[in-house]
């Protein structure tokens, strides 16, 4: 590369780095958030890296391969809600796949240091482009999400170029979707879970197009996004391969992946009917900004505001009243009627005499004397220097026109960082330095899904985070649940694509279970969502509003909600059988030597 070239992209990173992370600053200072400043940070210093590589003596192929690698980046990114370009993600891996075998050819078998440099870059690049947004919640944290996601993302292509060698041709396109459909699924449970750029979740801006996930799931749509993937790439190898022209009949596979489905979607979205009894939901968006003013109004005018948009929508005929993540905060589980906050909300609920509100609280217990203590137990000192015990969580409670009963769900995936701290037995050294960070909390959870029964109809009760695990939103299913209710706060990350992403994902989960969908966020875009997955009434971001519509429950049970993620386990089935055959033969390979 030329040196002034190299000395331009050096300089305009470091611009771009250092002058947005200073307006990142000064937007703190004046209490405002980054919104998409913090894209800019993480691009600046990408660029700033990029340069500082670009030694004199690097080949010509090294650009080739970063251009590829930075290609495929661009590609999955487009492809990927809110853009409208789902399509792209049909070739995104495309670039990768042709990386691949140029460096293996190279190498006359594998090099995974060489190509771990360009396959790394490829993931960084495209978390950087579709999910900065984490960073506007925690700095820290989300700089963290960032680099060790696309560092995950690279194991499979790593373990795809490792087994090339050691398999038969035929084998090695199962190994690339066995590999990547694995991580997906193992990504989803172990504590440092991010399944947030879940390839099937990229076809989640046109519902009409994955009716099939009610049989599939999102990693239904991982397979097809995979596959057509390794298809397009086939053709180009036997096109370079100057075997033969290709003709219109080699394009009929990729062809068939991409009309079959899409055809069957669009005759089960035509067709379907939504199915059972009609209920009236009101769903309240309050509108405070979670950085620096929720915490600062006191909870006495929040709740004025809560019930002021409330009152403005609700009727006789109204069963449900939705209500945000963490609406309210302090209360005590053992005592809660001594709360003023709960007494105010009990007090306007029995003004409708059918009346039910779901509503997320900050909740917390202490523990009784020699009762035994959980894992997200802390230790406190009461005013008498005392120890004593508490546990909290993020909860959500229903409330019921005309009894004193208050139901009790606890938030059980947590947000790794903010909510609790990643295999704390083995990194507690760590701990202080979260703490000194102002890092994760430690909630408790429960074991079992809580599902909200009432005289006309059972609800899931899903907080936040947990609405982006579909096969963990069918335990509410297989527990009774006719509705969905979601309650979140997606303000945490500005007006950037991350409140659109998960709201899209949202109606993923309609889709696989068949059942409707009241979604409350606190800031962010509260809607209302049918079994077909469409989004109905949904609110402006940043105004304070409430929506009212009729849902309808629903009995049935999908095939997704009976047999779950299936096309995930026999992908990990088949990547354990590719794996052991790759370092069986690896092992005899160097016997022989």
């Amino acid at each position: 590369m030329n040196q002034r070239i190299r000395l331009s992209i050096i300089v305009l990173g470091l611009v771009a780095a250092l002058g947005s992370a200073w307006r990142m600053w000064q937007l703190t200072q004046q209490e405002l958030l980054w919104g998409h400043w913090s894209l800019v940070f993480y691009l600046g210093a990408w660029l700033f890296f990029l340069g500082l590589r670009a030694t004199p003596n690097l080949p010509t192929k090294h650009w080739r391969w970063m251009g590829l690698s930075a290609l495929s980046a661009f590609l999955l990114s487009a492809g990927f809600p809110p853009m409208p370009f789902n399509i792209l993600l049909l070739i995104g891996f495309v670039p990768l796949l042709i990386l691949e075998r140029e460096i293996a050819e190279e190498a006359g078998g594998h090099d995974k240091r060489k190509l771990f440099r360009y396959v790394y870059n490829s993931f960084l690049l495209w978390n950087i482009l579709t999910t900065f947004w984490v960073t506007n919640t925690a700095f820290i944290a989300g700089v963290f999400a960032i680099v060790i996601n696309a560092l995950l993302m690279s194991i499979p292509i790593l373990l795809y170029h490792q087994s090339r060698s050691a398999i038969s041709r035929n084998l090695q396109g199962l190994a690339f979707v066995a590999y990547w459909i694995t991580f997906e699924y193992l990504h989803m449970h172990w504590q440092l879970s991010w399944p947030w750029l879940t390839l099937g979740n990229g076809l989640s801006e046109f519902p009409s197009l994955v009716q099939w996930y009610e049989y599939t799931g999102v990693f239904g749509g991982s397979l097809l996004i995979l596959w057509i993937n390794l298809l397009v790439f086939r053709l180009l190898e036997q096109k370079w391969a100057g075997q033969k022209a290709l003709r219109p009949l080699d394009f009929l596979p990729v062809a068939l992946l991409v009309l079959v489905p899409t055809i069957v979607s669009i005759y089960l979205y035509i067709g379907y009917e939504e199915k059972g009894e009609s209920l009236e939901v009101v769903v309240v968006q309050p509108n405070f900004e979670p950085h620096f003013e929720k915490f600062k109004i006191s909870q006495d005018k929040q709740l004025t505001r809560y019930l002021q948009l409330a009152e403005a929508q609700l009727t006789d005929s109204s069963y449900y009243l939705l209500f945000p993540e963490t609406s309210f905060g302090r209360i005590d589980t053992s005592r809660m009627m001594s709360s003023r906050i709960v007494r105010g909300l009990k007090q306007f609920v029995d003004r409708y005499p059918n009346l039910h509100l779901v509503t997320g609280l900050s909740t917390h217990k202490i523990y009784q004397k020699d009762e035994p203590l959980s894992d997200a137990h802390r230790e406190g000192i009461d005013r008498n220097g005392n120890a004593f015990y508490w546990e909290s969580y993020n909860s959500a409670h229903q409330f019921t026109s005309g009894s004193d009963k208050i139901d009790l769900y606890l938030k059980s995936i947590l947000v790794p960082g903010a909510e609790f701290f990643p295999y704390r037995e083995y990194l507690f050294f760590l701990e202080p330095i979260a703490d000194a960070l102002d890092g994760a909390s430690i909630l408790g959870t429960q074991s079992q899904r809580t599902v909200f029964s009432s005289a006309r109809a059972k609800i899931a009760p899903i907080i936040c985070y947990e609405s982006i695990y579909g096969e963990y939103v069918t335990q509410y299913i297989r527990k009774g649940a006719e509705l969905l209710f979601i309650g979140t706060n997606d303000g945490w990350w500005d007006n950037t694509a991350g409140h659109k992403q998960h709201l899209r994902y949202a109606r993923l989960r309609a889709i696989e279970t068949r059942r409707s969908i009241a979604r409350s966020a606190n800031t962010g875009v509260s809607a209302l969502i049918n079994q077909r997955g469409e989004i109905l009434q949904p609110t402006k971001y940043g105004e304070a509003a409430a929506i009212r519509g009729e849902l309808r429950l629903n009995q049935a049970i999908t095939f997704y909600v009976r047999w779950g993620d299936v096309v995930a386990r026999l992908a990990m089935f088949a990547a354990i059988i590719l794996l052991l055959n790759t370092f069986v033969r690896g092992y005899l390979g160097a016997k022989r030597v």
